[in-house]
């Protein structure tokens, strides 16, 4: 059945959707978002889920309001499940009301998922509260865009001794100050202005509603921003607690599998920076070519997993075969603490556990145990490297290598996505490979670049691009390596 879900995708830091929203955008067939949404909201939707960008940014109209109405129409009419996506709520100067009512008009079923208005959430990332005892028991949103002609009642917003805050105002700001004090606003009310909020180019000045506009113009500071006049500005510094994170200001890309990104993102988040995803490698299962080894898989003496991909796709298969782990007499090895770490929710506790993320530590831990005619199980990526086969081998071992997955390239990244990006992490040298394919070397090469280890080092240095190795062949060493940079 079709459907048009307006959604409301938060002020630009992607983890301040809603789960409904996330929920929702899995199910949709056809989705258009603009550049308030920000395109990390993307990677929710399925592969199949047509993707319509429509924004409006400031002299370059994409689409017209009007065209936007018929585009929704369209779309659930050809049986789509449509979903709208718009920065902050759809209904606080979203325009999303305009778009139900052409669904109302055309008889099309709709939803509106609520979103976090950046007019209180960009504030709090800039340690502004909106209310606060005694000194501000209200807050009065207005749109700045059309502050000349909108019919704002000046004097009321004047006398409420509450917050004030103009959405998308920085152009109108004159007018906006001039009609504040023409009816009674000190010019010495406290006052900022925020641009970008809850992103990594989140820029703040705090001044005065007489002198705050010039010290934005210095700051460079420019739309999409945020006006805010009222004694609350006060607290910017004392409740500052995001710009204070380590790694705030900074955009990092990983550049990982999806299945993989999880967690380093997690950490980079909490410790304040913007996270780009671009998934330069897709993981396909091909864990079928277990088969040739399902009947003797009980007598193993070692199965070393080299990666968390090879780990899910390794028990994916003993669950898919009704193999029963309690029959398998093998000790487990992983090749670093990721991989060691997917074992243990598993329920395996890995007999043996490589330190750094390299078939050398591996092999270096495993030789102190294995023996000659050991069987040894290599479930691992068709991509490998050959070393950790050939060193067993030359131990006497009896290894059976099975390709389970295969590495693919994924999806390109949006336009002007990579732009926004600081610095930039990688794993392997596939993953240098093919964002060099996506994005092009000059553009690689203008970024800060951090390899993971030496092998993924040798990638960069052979397509001459400059970067950093981690002490720690981690991606806790990555980790590490930029929060000690910073």
């Amino acid at each position: 059945m079709a459907k048009v879900y307006l959604i409301g995708a938060g002020p630009g830091d992607e983890e301040l959707i809603t789960l409904k929203a996330i929920r929702v955008l899995k199910k949709c067939t056809a989705v258009m978002y603009d550049r308030l949404a920000g395109p990390g909201i993307l990677k929710y939707l399925n592969e199949d889920c047509e993707i319509y960008y429509c924004g409006k940014e400031p002299g370059c109209h994409y689409k017209t309001q009007e065209e936007i109405n018929e585009m929704l129409v369209g779309l659930a009419k050809k049986g789509h499940v449509v979903g709208r996506i718009k920065g902050g709520d759809p209904y606080v100067f979203g325009r999303g009301g305009e778009e139900a009512l052409a669904l109302i008009e055309e008889g099309i079923e709709f939803e509106t998922i609520p979103g976090i208005t950046s007019a209180i959430s960009v504030l709090s990332y800039a340690g502004i509260p909106v209310t606060h005892r005694a000194i501000a028991q209200s807050f009065h949103i207005f749109t700045g865009m059309t502050a000349e002609k909108a019919n704002i009642n000046w004097s009321g917003a004047a006398k409420s001794n509450g917050t004030l805050i103009f959405l998308m105002g920085f152009r109108n700001f004159d007018i906006i100050k001039s009609r504040l004090m023409e009816n009674g606003v000190s010019e010495d009310t406290p006052a900022a202005i925020v641009m970008r909020g809850t992103t990594s180019k989140q820029k703040k000045v705090i001044g005065t509603l007489k002198d705050v506009k010039e010290k934005a113009i210095e700051s460079g500071i420019t739309s999409p921003c945020i006006i805010v006049v009222g004694e609350v500005v006060k607290f910017h510094d004392e409740f500052n607690w995001y710009e204070k994170k380590p790694l705030f200001g900074q955009n990092i890309c990983i550049t990982r599998s999806k299945e993989q990104s999880q967690e380093i993102k997690e950490k980079l988040i909490d410790l304040g920076a913007q996270v780009t995803e671009i998934n330069t490698i897709k993981i396909v299962n091909t864990n079928s070519t277990l088969d040739t080894y399902k009947d003797k898989i009980e007598d193993y003496d070692y199965i070393a997993l080299t990666s968390v991909n090879g780990v899910n796709v390794f028990f994916d298969y003993l669950i898919k075969n009704e193999i029963d782990l309690r029959n398998i007499k093998a000790k487990f090895c992983a090749i670093g603490p990721a991989t060691a770490r997917a074992l243990k929710a598993k329920g395996i506790l890995p007999f043996i556990v490589a330190e750094e993320f390299v078939a050398e530590d591996l092999f270096e831990k495993m030789k102190e145990y294995i023996k000659p005619n050991d069987k040894v199980l290599l479930p691992r990526s068709a991509k490998s490297r050959a070393f950790l086969k050939e060193a067993l081998t030359e131990k006497g071992c009896n290894v059976d290598e099975a390709h389970t997955y295969d590495i693919e390239k994924g999806a390109s990244p949006e336009e002007g996505v990579f732009e926004e990006v600081d610095t930039v992490l990688f794993t392997s040298p596939t993953t240098v490979r093919n964002l060099i394919d996506m994005v092009g070397k000059e553009q690689v090469s203008q970024k800060r670049c951090i390899a993971i280890g030496p092998i993924t080092a040798k990638e960069l240095d052979e397509n001459g691009i400059n970067h950093e190795v981690c002490e720690e062949y981690t991606t806790e060493g990555m980790v590490k390596h930029l929060s000690a940079s910073n």
